[in-house]
């Protein structure tokens, strides 16, 4: 059945405030700010504006909650400029940020965010009955209160929300942020029972299920990467769940087929910046999903998206077609035979 949209996109949505500096100051102290730059972030603008680089013939439609400022016209024009389509963004409070230091010293990064619209962002929100897409894909969760809030049937409004989103019919998606915290086991796993594909990083991965996937010295355990991803499927995930990682990306498919596909590793030379990396992979890998193809093929979609990512300053810069993508990626591995 042809669809009006073939990925809905919905969530966070801000604006990084970008100062650059020489370090950070002490407490009191003073420094002059070097240079000043914004983009646009969060799981709607990043991995809706890739998706629609990837491949521009695809329909997308953003759902969230920006403020009547600058930073809600930003975003607004933003996501338009990339056609896509924002009728489902409703407007009010003011719309959240990210202060960004950056230290011209090390290239070190330090953030200060204000949740804003975003955490005004509830199950209201969303037109579910209205909603006319192959795939619904939300994040980021851990980071929208309301969604996250608890709920006494479902566990969380977000579970119920993607309950109501399966019901018609439509493939769901989800991203967590990564953050140290004991909140992953009471927000995540209730969410996951609605999911079809979860597309996470080996950290929030861990998280969700109590096993650390990084040692001591910070090396990937790739021998505990089949077992979380099996708990991860056996806590609800319906299709595919995936982990991605800098070193390679694995997951387990809806016949629970184990794949992998190494990655080019973090290339001296080659990375500007790794902020969008994460939502590039998730986007290589919905755009995968949405054309049907297998869960080992996803996997090399989403690494080709990411590496692309990473020649740019913004999570989006750099981002080209999934063809495009896939020939620089052949063409790194060519350098490194």
């Amino acid at each position: 059945m042809k669809r009006k949209y073939d990925i809905v996109v919905a969530g966070s949505m801000l604006v990084d405030h970008i100062k650059t500096i020489r370090r950070l100051p002490g407490r009191s102290e003073l420094v002059k700010i070097e240079g000043i730059d914004h983009s646009t972030g969060g799981c709607v603008c990043n991995t809706g504006i890739d998706l629609a680089i990837l491949d521009p013939s695809l329909k997308i439609s953003a759902i969230g909650v920006v403020g009547n400022d600058r930073d809600g016209d930003m975003i607004i024009s933003q996501l338009k400029a990339h056609g896509i389509n924002t009728g489902g963004i409703s407007r009010r409070g003011q719309t959240s940020f990210t202060d960004v230091f950056v230290e011209l010293e090390g290239g070190f990064r330090t953030f200060f965010q204000y949740g804003g619209a975003c955490d005004l962002f509830d199950i209201s929100d969303v037109d579910i009955s209205g909603l006319d897409c192959d795939i619904f894909h939300i994040g980021y969760l851990l980071l929208l209160n309301r969604l996250d809030s608890t709920d006494p049937d479902f566990g969380t409004i977000m579970a119920r929300l993607l309950y109501e989103v399966q019901k018609t019919g439509i493939k769901t998606s989800i991203d967590i942020v990564s953050e140290n915290s004991d909140r992953f086991s009471r927000i995540v796993p209730p969410a996951l029972k609605y999911t079809d594909y979860l597309i996470i990083n080996e950290i929030e991965a861990g998280n969700t299920v109590g096993i650390g996937l990084r040692d001591a010295d910070g090396r990937l355990i790739t021998a505990l990467i089949p077992e979380v991803l099996k708990k991860l499927k056996e806590m609800g995930v319906g299709r595919w769940a995936v982990i991605h990682c800098p070193e390679e990306a694995f997951g387990i498919d809806e016949e629970n087929r184990y794949y992998s596909a190494p990655s080019l590793g973090l290339l001296e030379g080659w990375i500007v910046s790794t902020v969008g990396a994460g939502d590039a992979f998730c986007a290589g890998a919905l755009l995968a999903a949405h054309r049907g193809l297998t869960l080992d093929e996803a996997l090399i979609y989403g690494n080709a998206a990411a590496q692309v990512s990473l020649r740019s300053n913004s999570a989006t810069g750099s981002m080209t077609t999934i063809e495009e993508a896939l020939k620089i990626m052949d063409g790194l591995r060519g350098t490194r035979a």
